[in-house]
């Protein structure tokens, strides 16, 4: 689901549970960025598992964000999310020379991380977006179904793309990636699997039925339910905590560019630089009611995420960045109101997720490089 540009630490991410896409400067933002503080520094190399707390992953005007560790060193390594007991994190994982992401589990505070989909010389394939279901067993998309490998890039002569692949799959295993199986299939995409962390029912993306739409389903693959029914590229969608609401990101393109986002989803390619951020209650029938529109800027959301209160959310923008590169964390009220800029470090921040008690929050970011390019799992205390 993500992957990095070719552009000074700027993710370049394939879809999935939550990924932004560098833009153009005529789509930048005309909002004003907050005020500079001093780059990070470049950290040392602890190692895989070392976590290190230091002023090279803390800057000052990150008010909110307290005692940041580091929880991986090198690679691209990003989508990291918490279990429903906040101890363990699935994430997605490029590194040591892997042509694309792998998934793996670790504990909280970054140590004992491992594989959980299969390797490569297992006929692994390309994977995304992973989550841990509360009975322990893990939850991702993956194209090894379809045979072994990465599959092709996205065609780039159609400008800034995502591959939709048509042999992504949804897959779950035991907790140690044992007896994986296929959960959900269709003809087409099928992936961005999160999770509710009280019941294990299931929210994910597929255009089954020609559109990329949101759709649910228990934690064994029974009572599927399609939640959307829009033109436009519904996906990167959560629970909240006590799974009353889902937030999710979305494209509502019109005229001219719903033609342009129809003939590019024939060829499985969607292009990401306008989407929305939306959220909704969850009614008895696990269907969405009072569906709200948080932001309106045009600029590429994403990675939206619910404060356990389910007054707040955060999500991931490049819009205080005049060229469009830059992606910062923001925090907003489920209105719309009271706006504020979480993370201000001048490359990419992203993919936050607050622990189940609030107390902490989990991003990637390219801060602290030991090789530019690399993409980190980071660990915050929150602070209101």
């Amino acid at each position: 689901m993500r992957r990095f540009a070719p552009l000074p630490l700027a993710l370049l991410l394939a879809p999935a549970c939550a990924s932004p896409a560098p833009t153009t400067a005529d789509t930048a933002a005309t909002t004003p960025t907050a005020p500079t503080a001093p780059a990070a520094t470049t950290s040392s190399h602890h190692g895989h598992g070392a976590p290190v707390a230091d002023r090279d992953v803390q800057r000052a005007d990150e008010r909110h964000l307290q005692n940041v560790t580091q929880l991986t060193f090198g690679g691209e390594n990003a989508e990291a999310y918490f279990d429903h007991t906040g101890t363990e994190l699935s994430l997605q994982v490029k590194r040591d020379g892997a042509g694309c992401d792998a998934i793996y589990r670790m504990n909280a505070d970054g140590t004992k991380q491992r594989q959980v989909s299969p390797s490569m010389d297992k006929g692994g394939g390309r994977t995304t977006c992973a989550y841990i279901l509360p009975s322990k067993q893990v939850v991702y998309a993956s194209t090894h179904g379809h045979g072994p490998g990465c599959l092709d890039e996205p065609d780039r002569s159609q400008g800034y793309v995502w591959k939709v692949y048509p042999e992504f799959d949804i897959w779950v295993a035991g907790p140690e990636g044992e007896n994986p199986k296929v959960l959900f299939k269709s003809d087409g995409y099928d992936a961005e699997a999160t999770v509710c962390h009280k019941t294990g029912r299931i929210i994910f993306t597929s255009d089954k039925t020609g559109d990329l739409e949101l759709y649910s389903m228990n934690a064994d693959g029974t009572d599927v339910k399609q939640l959307t029914n829009t033109p436009g590229y519904d996906g990167g969608a959560f629970f909240s905590e006590d799974c009353s609401k889902v937030i999710w990101r979305a494209s509502r393109p019109e005229g001219d560019e719903l033609a342009d986002y129809q003939r590019l989803l024939k060829m499985h390619l969607v292009r990401p630089s306008k989407l929305e951020i939306f959220v909704a209650d969850v009614a008895a029938d696990q269907t969405l009611t009072k569906v709200v529109q948080v932001t309106n800027n045009g600029k590429a959301n994403f990675a939206p995420y619910m404060h356990p209160d389910n007054t707040r959310l955060l999500y991931v923008s490049n819009k205080g960045d005049p060229k469009g590169r830059d992606f910062d964390i923001y925090m907003v009220n489920v209105d719309g109101t009271g706006e504020e800029r979480i993370t201000t470090n001048p490359s990419f921040d992203g993919f936050p997720m607050f622990s189940p008690d609030g107390k902490k929050l989990v991003f990637s970011s390219n801060r602290a490089n030991g090789t530019p390019g690399d993409t980190n799992v980071f660990m915050a205390d929150w602070v209101d």
